[in-house]
């Protein structure tokens, strides 16, 4: 490996299948271009990286949600207590998105088929119709996670289990009826407020602590892999038995 060449599609290929990605494996990834530092031929690369690692009886699952990335708060923003404001995105947008450049770049592969709705996602390989629905199909079969330079916070399967999520923590995250008013629900993703706690952390340290999560690098670019249904499994436990605990509200 070379880095000063940059990575090649051979050295990620080599540093996926330490991180146990194998042929025929269904994963979901995440992925920070960035983190890798220089790849030779960008996104594309660690695309075609990830599918050969998979191979054509494997799938690949990525994000392809209509999000922007997150937009610059005005002091009015702050002041109304905005966290987090992102932009909806129309269906047939070419802009970039909040999901980053590779689940971008994988998304317009004509190869790969995206599913319909807000939360869509897009799918590549064996059963891509029904992964093309969610992530519900790869939790179901043991499907992989795969976070490249990113962290449990960017795993869109964690959502799948927040119908035991309690209104009490909900309402931590929802904006008042005039921030509603400024930023209408169709055109805009606002936050404000948070929890004291950030419980994904705490879901991501058990996960460690259980011996669920392997930690390897690509070059430069950490590397987490696991059991996706291991580690959602753990969050819908939290959930079931101590809600406000986990996001430090009692």
């Amino acid at each position: 490996m070379n880095l000063e060449r940059g990575l090649t599609q051979r050295d990620i290929e080599e540093g996926l299948r330490r991180a146990g990605v194998t042929a025929d494996a269904a994963v979901e990834v995440h992925a920070s271009l960035s983190a890798f530092g220089h790849v030779a031929g960008g996104a594309d690369t660690v695309i075609r990286a990830l599918m050969a690692a998979v191979g054509p009886e494997g799938a690949l699952v990525m994000p392809a949600f209509l999000y922007s990335p997150p937009q610059p708060l005005t002091p009015l923003d702050v002041s109304r207590g905005l966290t987090l404001k992102l932009r909806i995105l129309p269906p047939d947008h070419t802009e970039r998105s909040g999901m980053g450049v590779i689940a971008d770049t994988f998304r317009r592969r004509p190869d790969v088929l995206t599913g319909e709705g807000l939360h869509r996602v897009a799918a590549w390989g064996r059963d891509l119709e029904a992964h093309s629905h969610g992530f519900h199909r790869l939790i179901d079969t043991g499907g992989l996670g795969l976070l490249l330079g990113v962290d449990i916070y960017r795993l869109s399967a964690m959502h799948y289990v927040e119908s035991h999520l309690p209104a009490a923590i909900r309402r931590t995250f929802q904006p008042p009826e005039e921030v509603r008013r400024h930023y209408p629900e169709e055109a805009w993703y606002i936050e404000t407020g948070a929890p004291p706690v950030r419980a994904w952390y705490k879901i991501q340290d058990e996960a460690y602590r259980r011996g669920f999560i392997r930690d390897t690098a690509i070059g430069p670019c950490r590397c987490m892999s696991f059991v996706v249904r291991d580690v959602v499994g753990l969050y819908e436990e939290a959930l079931r038995t101590d809600p406000l605990g986990l996001y430090g509200l009692r």
